[in-house]
C-alpha cells in the first residue's frame, strides 16, 4: 500500500512562513510522498516561492508538485520552478516522474492543464485565433499528460497518478458556480487519464469545489485544494498488487 499526501492552492506569502511546515514534518508518519497541485503561491513572485521552497526543504517524503495559474501570474514559472527544484521539489510540465515507495515503483505524471469546460458545455477549435489557441493550449497539456501516463506505464510502475492543476471533470467543481466551469478544467484531461490509465488523478483549483469525484472511466479524481480539503494535507491509500 503507498499513502500519498496531497493539497494544492496553499498560496504561500512572507506572512505564511512556518504555517505549514509543522504539518509537514509529520508526513514520514502517514505518507511515502507529498504531492503539491499548484498554486502555491498567490501571485508567482520568486519572493513568495522562496517561501514555499522554506516549507518543504529537506523533508524526509519525495516532493512532486505542479505550478498552477497563481504561479504564472508573474510570467515567471522558469524561476519558481528553479527555487522550488533547488528546495529538492519534483516540478512536472507535461512529465512524469517515478518514486520509489514502499518497495514500489510509483508514477507521476504531471501537467498544469487549462480550461475549456466539459462535455457538453466547452470551448472548440472554431473562430478567432484567439479562441482556438485556448482550446489547442489545454488540448496540448492533455496530450502531454496522457504521453507522460503511457511512458511510466512502459516503465513498469505499479500504480500511476495524474497530477494536475485544473479539474479533469466536473464532479469535484460541485460548489462552484456553474458559469465558471470552462475556466476551471477541461474533460479533456479526463479523456488523457482515461486512454492512458491512472489509479488516481489529483489536482486543485476550485476552492468552492468538492473533494470526491470519478473520471468516465472509473479512475478515482481528488480535489486537493486546501480551502476544500481545509487541512495541511490529505492523505489517499494506493493499493498495488
Amino acid at each position: 500500500m503507498i499513502r500519498v499526501a496531497a493539497v494544492g492552492d496553499i498560496h504561500m506569502g512572507p506572512d505564511s512562513q512556518g504555517l505549514l511546515r509543522p504539518a509537514f514534518e509529520t508526513l514520514p508518519d502517514c505518507a511515502d510522498l507529498l504531492l503539491l497541485a499548484g498554486d502555491l503561491t498567490r501571485h508567482g513572485t520568486q519572493e513568495e516561492a522562496r517561501v514555499v521552497a522554506q516549507e518543504v526543504r529537506d523533508l524526509p517524503v519525495p516532493v512532486v508538485a505542479v505550478l498552477g495559474n497563481h504561479d504564472h501570474h508573474d510570467e515567471q514559472p522558469d524561476k519558481i520552478t528553479a527555487l522550488l527544484q533547488d528546495a529538492g521539489v519534483t516540478v512536472l510540465e507535461g512529465a512524469g516522474t517515478v518514486v520509489e515507495c514502499a518497495g514500489t515503483r510509483l508514477g507521476i505524471a504531471g501537467t498544469k492543464g487549462f480550461g475549456g469546460g466539459f462535455v457538453g458545455r466547452s470551448a472548440g477549435e472554431f473562430g478567432e485565433p484567439l479562441m482556438k489557441e485556448f482550446v489547442r493550449t489545454t488540448r496540448r497539456s492533455a496530450d502531454s499528460l496522457r504521453t507522460a501516463l503511457e511512458e511510466l506505464a512502459r516503465q513498469g510502475c505499479a500504480a500511476r497518478i495524474a497530477l494536475t492543476h485544473f479539474s479533469p471533470v466536473a464532479d469535484t467543481l460541485a460548489g462552484e458556480p456553474p458559469e465558471i466551469y470552462p475556466f476551471l478544467g477541461s474533460y479533456l484531461l479526463a479523456e488523457a487519464i482515461d486512454t492512458a490509465g491512472a489509479d488516481l488523478a489529483v489536482h486543485g483549483h476550485a476552492h468552492l469545489g468538492s473533494e470526491h469525484g470519478m473520471t468516465a472511466g472509473g479512475v478515482r479524481v481528488r480535489n486537493v485544494a486546501q480551502p476544500v480539503i481545509r487541512r495541511a494535507f490529505n492523505v489517499y491509500q494506493l493499493h498495488t498488487a
